[in-house]
This record gives structure tokens, sequence and C-alpha cells, in this order.
């Protein structure tokens, strides 16, 4: 079973083209302009060992909003498409994950529906020069261009690098939990018969 998918897309503020492996062993790079994300997106890579390769070019002279945003709709675009018709996926995947003082808790259900929920409190609106806010954003598009249910809840932290980060991770460890292939159940996993 081939799980891969190359999506590309191109407005008059982004150009973006991104890889998926979801059996892979999260080989990652990553280079869109904006070094904050590039390595929140290699932690999510590595810890959901799904390989991932995203290339980006935006207009980072106006702010890196749409750069984060268009690489969440190609990589929900890419998961979406590399899971197909979702047959022996385990479908649902949760983590807890602490980063020094921080903990996060994320949920994801691959259902073909797409829900968003995140609360997550920062210290300031920066991390560097990274909009805390763009967070959010990324993960809002991931979810409604894969299709997925994602909850994020940061029970507590302080340190906004540390919060961005152990979400990051905590989505990761969940993602790989939700596209990893069942042994007892190579149907689609839903009484419907289909998830879509």
């Amino acid at each position: 079973m081939d799980r891969t998918a190359e999506i590309s897309r191109q407005t008059k503020e982004t150009k973006v083209k991104l890889l998926v492996n979801l059996d892979g062993t999260g080989k990652t790079t990553a280079e869109t302009g904006v070094g904050f994300f590039d390595h929140m997106l290699d932690l999510l890579g590595r810890h959901s060992l799904i390989d991932l390769t995203a290339y980006a070019e935006g207009d980072l002279q106006v702010d890196a909003h749409h750069t984060v945003e268009d690489v969440g709709i190609v990589l929900g675009q890419a998961l979406d498409k590399a899971l197909g018709d979702k047959r022996g996926i385990q479908r649902y995947g949760w983590a807890m994950v602490p980063m020094d003082e921080t903990l996060a808790q994320v949920a994801i259900d691959l259902s073909g529906r797409s829900a968003f929920v995140y609360n997550a409190k920062y210290a300031g609106g920066l991390i560097g020069n990274f909009p805390v806010e763009l967070v959010e954003e990324f993960f809002k598009a991931f979810a409604t261009n894969g299709k997925l249910n994602l909850h994020i809840n940061v029970a507590y932290g302080t340190n906004n690098h540390h919060i961005a980060e152990s979400i990051f991770k905590a989505t990761a460890k969940a993602l790989r939990q939700a596209v990893t292939l069942d042994p007892r159940n190579p149907d689609v996993p839903s009484t419907k018969g289909s998830l879509g």
C-alpha cells in the first residue's frame, strides 16, 4: 500500500510544495523561510515518523501568516490524499507531552470531518519574531484540509517556546498513532463502512 502524497499550491501570496510518506522514519526537510516554523515542522515529522518535505516561498515582507497557514492547508491535503480510503488505520490518536514546565494534550480523529478545538494561553505575543497566534492558524488549516478532528489543550505552561513545542510534539505522537495500520482490523474503522 502506497501511503504517500505530493501536493503543490500557488497563490499570489505563497508557493508551497509538500511531500509526505506516512510509513516513513521521520525524515524531515522544512524550508519555509520562517526559522521557528521550520523547527516545529521538523518536530512534527520526526515524532510522528512521517517523512515530511516542505518548501515554501511567501510574502514574508508582509509577515509569516500566509506562509504558515498555506503550509497547514497543503499538509492537511497531503495527509488526506495519503490516507486514501483509510482502510486499516487506527483512526484515533492521543498524546500527553510535557516540555519542561508545560503540558500539552492532543486528541485526533481521522473521521473525514473537520473540527478544531484549541485551548492554549501564551505569556506574550511572540516566540522570537514568530507570532504565537500562527500556531493556532497552522493547526486550524491542517485540521480543516485534512478533514480531521483535532483537539489541542495546554493544561499549563509559562514559556512560549515550550508551549508551542509541546503542542507540535503531542500532535505528532497522536498523529503517529492515528495513521498506524491496525493488524487486527484491515477494514475501514467505522460502523458506516466509510470515513468521509
